[in-house]
């Protein structure tokens, strides 16, 4: 599994989480209000609760365990079984507490008129079914507690919010940071690259420059030209053709456009220019490859073509690539004189080029193979997976 995806599926587990320790508590909460309500209806000198009283209260109790997802209907319900229970029993205050925990639950829902609008309602008709005595001293103690509802339900969304803003600032301040990190190792790489293009490359070319004069001294004087002095020559051109591929690496991982298969064409046509018989077969749709994907297959392709020419010379070279619906395959084969593979085929021992090659692979979550074939010649085959959208 790719890093970005364990990020993603670590995010999604920890809202799921989140969302079951959120709904218990709710439903604790809406069973301790419920609770608290019936334990006052028996509480009191007066009838014991009838059925149906009973059961209005625990419909409109327990609806607030889900107050999250429809905070108005459910208000409304609640406020509608609790008024109910009012009229049929006249109780006293404690009738009251869900629908004071369900205009918190509105408000700091940000649904202000539709809290205030059951209140009043709810209000009204608790003042109409008390008993004309205490009527008006009970309907104000309640009007007390509806306002504190309000204004903790305000101060709850408030504080909501800040905590959003707080996370969105730090999820920000976090992707500025890497930003910035990929900015200056980018930055870092082109010195890096400017530096040894003024250092090393006037320096190799002057060895190569001088080197290549001796030898034609020497042959122009009809002298054997010294085996150290090709040597010399034959390396510094080397040197050079490596210095200039590692600086266009450099320089092409900063500017990520155009450094994937799109310039394969590229790349094998340089190939064959250099004396290598290389050819190119795809199958599968083509399709557009995420950009980190892309990349990587150009570079395996890239260093192993590389190899090819350094040790394979002019041998005939295949480059298949096989697009899946759900991973990327690159095979690079030659004809060269690579050992045969033993029984089962041993793994070549990884230079740097297969060890840049191995590293790519696996941080994409992929596999690579690379050794000698059975019948001679040198294999490398990667599987990048993809992912399905």
């Amino acid at each position: 599994m790719r890093a970005d995806q364990r990020g993603r599926q670590e995010q999604q587990d920890q809202q799921d989480q989140r969302g079951w320790r959120t709904g218990l508590i709710d439903s604790a909460f809406a069973a301790v209000i419920g609770g608290a309500v019936l334990i006052a209806a028996f509480a009191t000198s007066g009838p014991r609760p009838a059925p149906a009283d009973v059961a209005l209260i625990t419909a409109g109790s327990l609806a607030l365990a889900a107050h999250r997802l429809a905070p108005v209907p459910l208000l409304v319900f609640t406020a509608a079984c609790m008024l109910g229970y009012v009229v049929h029993a006249n109780p006293g205050t404690s009738a009251a507490f869900p629908v004071i925990a369900g205009v918190h639950a509105v408000i700091r829902a940000g649904h202000r008129a539709a809290a205030i609008a059951v209140s009043v309602v709810f209000l009204v008709g608790f003042f109409l079914a008390s008993p004309s005595g205490d009527g008006i001293e009970r309907t104000l103690l309640l009007h007390g507690w509806f306002i504190c509802a309000g204004v903790t339900g305000l101060i709850d969304k408030n504080w909501q919010a800040y905590l959003h803003q707080t996370e969105q600032r730090a999820a920000e301040a976090e992707r500025t940071k890497e930003e910035a990190a990929l900015r200056r190792a980018g930055e870092e790489r082109l010195r890096i690259a400017r530096e040894l293009h003024d250092s090393l490359t006037h320096s190799i070319s002057i060895v190569k420059l001088q080197a290549g004069v001796a030898v034609h001294l020497a042959r122009k004087r009809g002298e054997d030209v010294p085996e150290a002095l090709l040597a010399i020559q034959e390396a510094s051109g080397e040197a050079m053709r490596e210095l200039r591929a590692t600086l266009e690496v450099l320089r092409t991982d900063v500017v990520a456009p155009g450094s994937g298969l799109a310039r394969l064409g590229e790349l094998v046509e340089r190939a064959r220019t250099a004396g290598l018989a290389a050819s190119v077969t795809v199958t599968g749709p083509e399709r557009a490859l995420p950009d980190d994907v892309d990349r990587a297959a150009y570079r395996i392709v890239q260093e192993a073509l590389t190899n090819v020419a350094r040790h394979a010379g002019r041998a005939k070279t295949t480059v298949e690539l096989a697009y899946a619906p759900d991973h990327f395959s690159i095979r690079v084969e030659d004809e060269g004189s690579a050992a045969p593979a033993a029984s089962g085929g041993q793994p070549a021992l990884p230079g740097t080029g297969l060890t840049g090659m191995r590293e790519r692979v696996t941080a994409l979550g992929g596999t690579l193979h690379a050794a000698p074939r059975p019948g001679g010649g040198f294999s490398v085959r990667a599987e990048l997976p993809l992912e399905i959208r």
